[in-house]
């Protein structure tokens, strides 16, 4: 169990790891939502004002780091957990850093515990 309760917004284009992160989160004690893309979690983060956001990289229309890049600049105190099982993510990475921004990264598959331990380590507002 987190010795903290945080808000944060879980964002996959596949439902089932959306909403079983986000449960699984809540069953540790945190305030989860579970969105499917990024248009739907720039709508919920308005009410929901995340503390931090995981978000699935490889996703239609807005990536997850575009969405990353969202949250730095309307959510600038929104830490940032990116996920994926695409090879193709380590580009991407390097071209947020480029342009100045650096997201914690974790690949697919990954045991629910590193991502509590990586919410132990966010320090809530």
């Amino acid at each position: 169990m987190s010795t903290q309760s945080l808000r944060v917004l879980v964002v996959d284009d596949e439902p089932a790891i959306a909403d079983s992160l986000a449960e699984i989160l809540r069953y540790n004690g945190h305030q989860a939502a579970a969105e499917y893309n990024a248009e739907q979690a720039i709508l919920t983060a308005g009410s929901l004002d995340p503390q931090v956001l995981i978000s699935d990289v490889i996703m239609p229309d807005m990536n997850g780091i575009e969405l990353a890049n969202y949250f730095a600049l309307h959510f600038p105190g929104c830490k940032v957990l990116l996920i994926s099982g695409s090879e193709t993510t380590t580009g991407l990475l390097n071209d947020a850093k480029r342009h100045g921004h650096e997201f914690a990264f974790m690949q697919k598959p990954i045991p629910p515990q590193l991502i509590l331990d990586f919410l132990d380590h966010c320090d809530a507002p």
